[in-house]
C-alpha cells in the first residue's frame, strides 16, 4: 500500500475529488488544493484526520503560492510522491458570433489551463525530483482533435505540449510525467448542446490516474486516452 504524498489541484469535484478518494483508499496522504477551500471542507472531512488530509486553498495561477505550498507539504510531510495538475476551466468560445462567453472571459480559461499546469509542474518539479515523484496532467480529448471556434481545444492541445516537453525535459531525473486525456465527463459543467452524448463519471478517469501511478518505477505510462463508448472521436 503507497505511504506517499498525492497532491491535488483542482480538488473541490469531479475527477479532482474523485482521484483524491481514491489516493486516500490506496494509503496516500492527500493534500486537496482549490481556490475555494470552502469546497473542500467536506472531502477532507471524509478523507481522514489532519494527518492524512491537508485542505488548501490556492490559485493555480499564482506561481509564488503554488511554491510556498509545495515547499511546505515537503517540509512537513517530508515528501511529496505525486502531483495531479488537474485544475482547470472551460467557457463557450466562438469567433465569428457573438454565441458563448465574451472574450473577456476567455482569459481566465486560459490562464487556468495552460499556465495553470505549466506553474504547476515548475512548483512542484524540486520535489519530484528529490523523491523520484509522479506528475499527471488532465488534458482531453479535445486536445486531439479540431473543434470549430473551440478555444478550450486550443489549450487543451497546449497541455499536450506541455507534457510532452516536461517529459522531455525530466530524462534522467527519474520523474514520471503521465498526460490523462479524458472525454466527456459528467463533472456538473456539460453544455446543453451535449447532454444527450455518452458520458464519463469523474470515478473512471481517477480510475486512470490510480493506474498510471500504481505502475512499477521502471515504468512511465505516458498518455492515457478515455473515452466513453460511443463518443465521436475528439469531442
Amino acid at each position: 500500500m503507497p505511504s506517499g504524498v498525492f497532491l491535488v489541484t483542482g480538488a473541490g469535484r469531479g475527477i479532482g475529488a474523485a482521484t483524491a478518494r481514491l489516493a486516500a483508499e490506496a494509503g496516500y496522504r492527500v493534500v486537496l488544493t482549490a481556490r475555494d477551500t470552502a469546497s473542500l471542507a467536506e472531502l477532507a472531512a471524509r478523507l481522514g484526520g489532519p494527518d492524512r488530509v491537508w485542505a488548501a486553498s490556492c490559485d493555480v495561477r499564482d506561481y509564488d503560492r503554488l511554491a510556498a505550498l509545495m515547499g511546505r507539504v515537503e517540509e512537513e510531510w517530508g515528501s511529496l510522491d505525486v502531483v495531479f495538475a488537474n485544475a482547470g476551466a472551460s467557457v463557450t468560445t466562438s469567433f465569428t458570433s457573438t454565441d458563448g462567453a465574451p472574450p473577456a472571459e476567455w482569459s481566465d480559461m486560459v490562464l487556468t489551463n495552460v499556465c495553470g499546469p505549466a506553474f504547476t509542474a515548475r512548483a512542484a518539479m524540486p520535489a519530484l525530483m528529490r523523491h523520484a515523484g509522479h506528475l499527471v496532467l488532465t488534458g482531453s480529448a479535445a486536445g486531439r482533435g479540431v473543434r470549430p471556434g473551440n478555444l478550450y481545444s486550443a489549450t487543451k492541445w497546449a497541455v499536450t505540449g506541455l507534457a510532452q516537453a516536461i517529459r522531455a525535459e525530466c530524462v534522467g531525473t527519474g520523474v514520471r510525467v503521465t498526460l490523462v486525456q479524458p472525454g466527456l465527463t459528467d463533472t456538473g459543467g456539460i453544455p446543453p448542446s451535449r447532454a444527450g452524448d455518452p458520458k464519463l463519471e469523474p470515478e473512471d478517469v481517477a480510475r486512470a490516474v490510480l493506474y498510471a501511478v500504481s505502475q512499477p518505477p521502471s515504468v512511465d505510462v505516458n498518455e492515457i486516452l478515455v473515452r466513453p463508448v460511443g463518443q465521436d472521436a475528439f469531442r
